[in-house]
């Protein structure tokens, strides 16, 4: 899953767990991308907001499982890469350079 979100652009932040951490940066986009993608797409995403992060590294929180096959994982990260396109979210090389910037 990893490397497809990376490979659709995606911006992937690094985690050493299971859990697979998308990049927003925005309380309110977090939260409107999670409701979007549940009502156009049909895909719950857990909105990870301040106080469980610092302001300004809100994120989706993806925790795929042996449930989810090759075509929900393809299903998921094309939703999500219209969505992060609709909003004119960080993709992953944005966010990448952001990191090595330090902002």
């Amino acid at each position: 899953m990893k490397q497809r979100l990376i490979e659709a652009g995606l911006p992937l932040m690094n985690s050493t767990s299971h859990i697979v951490p998308l990049f927003i940066g925005d309380p309110n986009n977090c939260k409107a991308v999670s409701d979007m993608l549940l009502k156009d797409y049909g895909i719950y995403v857990q909105p990870i907001n301040y106080p469980t992060v610092p302001r300004g590294e809100e994120l989706l929180r993806l925790s795929p499982g042996p449930l989810h096959t090759p075509d929900k994982i393809d299903h998921f990260v094309n939703s999500a890469k219209q969505v992060w396109e609709r909003f004119g979210l960080l993709n992953y090389k944005e966010y990448q350079r952001q990191l090595r910037e330090g902002n």
